[in-house]
């Protein structure tokens, strides 16, 4: 059934890409939205530009077209994420941050595209010739066109889950919305497109926010919020090492028994989305027991999309522990996709089967070990480096000395 839709799906576009020789001459679309919304960042603030997304003519599975989790899960090669992606055109105009605390036509129309439980059906006029080409960018999935908005009307009903309903209707922030959702089951891709079109928070201070911005907003809210119950937790026993990869994205999750911190390296091998050069390149970003207080600025927006699923998994399993972990991007993985693709490979990591070690020791030679023969990566050397690894090794010889 899942191969049947993404063959459908994938047929459509082919049979679409025939049907209009010359994608830039359209200037009339009757279509439906995923439901999906794009704010984007490269205007100066507080001006930005809102894009509705939709395909170029009405797709049954429009959903398959922005749904990150379920590419996942479908194994989807980035080949079929960027034909899907392609497909997609932004319908855009511009805006300021604030028009999403006034009734102006199009920001309304956005708004309750990016709110609705199910693909919204739409009639869009453009104003500009379709523009075709797409940017890399660390964070955010790509899309394929752009065009400027003439018109725009929703032709069919927008459905809108009951709690979403409240949370927006709630004179309470921004920050409690999103986490009260969350408990109830909203993931975070459907969590940042809420947050991006303006509809939560205090009426005053609602507003617009660029969807590379609300991605990490989300990704940090949610997992500050983790953190917090992970603190109560006791230690877990044994060290752990995880292990996987995806689309090319290779990760090694250490797991030390100890209290909360995290630390993250990014290896970017010549070939790579992020590396045209012949050399290895690495970030990395940290955080102790008392936090970060300031952005990441090393690995930007991966920084918080690994560290969710791993705190996923500690409060999954009630415990606390330190965490070094290793992205080793790889040739393969040669289209940037945005950080899905780091949240979604570390998912995939914690569903293999872990390996438990009794030292600190046995835990990194395992870890160099399947880190040279699976990834053809000795992480030697970024150990040696790591602040917590040292910094643990310290505090055990301390122990040991008492």
């Amino acid at each position: 059934m899942e191969k049947d839709i993404k063959f459908e799906v994938m047929k459509k576009i082919a049979d679409t890409n025939f049907k209009y020789q010359n994608l830039t001459k359209i200037d009339k679309i009757d279509s439906n939205s995923p439901p999906s919304v794009f704010v984007g960042s490269k205007l100066k603030y507080p001006s930005v530009n809102v894009g509705i997304l939709s395909p170029i003519e009405k797709e049954k599975e429009a959903w398959v077209y922005d749904d990150e989790a379920y590419w996942a899960q479908n194994d989807f090669q980035i080949k079929d994420v960027i034909k899907l992606r392609d497909s997609l055109l932004n319908s855009r105009f511009q805006a300021k941050v604030s028009d999403s605390r006034t009734n102006k036509k199009f920001v309304e129309i956005a708004k309750e595209i990016a709110i609705s439980s199910k693909p919204v059906d739409i009639e869009l006029e453009l104003n500009k010739n379709l523009n075709i080409g797409r940017k890399k960018d660390k964070v955010v999935v790509p899309h394929g066109m752009k065009a400027g908005l003439k018109k725009a009307k929703i032709t069919s009903n927008v459905k809108v889950h009951q709690k979403l309903d409240h949370a927006m209707n709630d004179e309470i922030k921004a920050e409690q919305g999103i986490l009260s959702l969350y408990k109830n089951k909203f993931s975070e891709y459907t969590l940042n497109k809420i947050l991006s079109v303006g509809v939560l928070g205090l009426k005053k201070n609602k507003k617009l926010v660029p969807t590379r911005w609300s991605i990490t907003a989300t990704d940090d809210i949610i997992g500050k919020n983790l953190i917090k119950q992970i603190k109560n937790y006791k230690w877990i026993e044994d060290h752990e090492l995880y292990f996987g990869q995806f689309m090319g994205n290779c990760y090694l999750i250490l797991l030390i028994p100890g209290v909360w911190s995290y630390e993250l390296f990014e290896l970017y091998f010549p070939g790579s989305s992020w590396n045209p050069s012949s050399e290895i390149k690495a970030s990395t970003d940290h955080e102790l027991y008392s936090g970060r207080k300031s952005y990441a600025s090393q690995t930007v927006g991966g920084y918080y999309a690994a560290r969710l699923p791993i705190l996923e998994h500690l409060n999954k399993i009630k415990k606390q522990a330190t965490v070094v972990t290793v992205r080793i991007e790889t040739p393969s993985y040669w289209a940037a996709l945005g950080v899905w693709v780091v949240r979604e490979s570390v998912r995939k990591a914690f569903k293999n089967k872990n390996l438990k070690f009794k030292s600190l020791d046995e835990l990194i030679e395992s870890a160099k070990k399947i880190g040279y023969i699976k990834y053809g990566f000795n992480p030697s050397g970024i150990f040696k480096k790591s602040l917590l690894l040292n910094s643990t090794k310290t505090q055990k010889n301390l122990r040991g000395w008492f």
